[in-house]
């Protein structure tokens, strides 16, 4: 057996094999279920949108990159759903707000980041490209 082993839990089959698996593994092995991460597509949406909003808005008076938008809205997102947010004391003195990773994020948990976005954008008058205007 491998160390390894995933399984989308697709089908009978898929779920079968995840079983057998779990059965065969040594003594102290893990098993996780978990939801699925978000997709390439869900990422290059949100990246898109972010470059959108740094061309044609700005915040607390300034013009902002699209990775600084990404920070905002990731932040107002997570306070927007009821997660919270936690800034701290930086390496250097300088404040740093501590939030989830993207990568990290679910299908699901990313969908609403960026319906969050877009809603962000109609509310801020933003035009938002679509892959023809690519």
């Amino acid at each position: 057996m491998s160390d390894k082993r995933r399984f989308v839990l697709a089908h009978a089959v898929a779920r079968a094999g995840a079983i057998q698996c779990v059965k065969d593994a040594p003594d102290g092995y893990w098993v996780t279920i978990e939801p699925p991460k978000r997709t390439l597509d869900q990422s290059a949406m949100f990246h898109a949108l972010c470059g959108d909003v740094a061309k044609q808005a700005t915040w607390m008076g300034k013009k902002r990159t699209p990775a600084q938008w990404k920070v905002l809205f990731i932040s107002g997102h997570s306070i927007a759903s009821g997660g919270g947010s936690e800034v701290v004391g930086g390496l250097e003195g300088e404040l740093v707000n501590v939030r989830e990773s993207t990568a990290q994020m679910s299908k699901k948990r990313l969908s609403s980041l960026v319906e969050y976005c877009v809603a962000w954008a109609a509310e801020n008058d933003v035009r938002l490209s679509t892959p023809e205007d690519s």
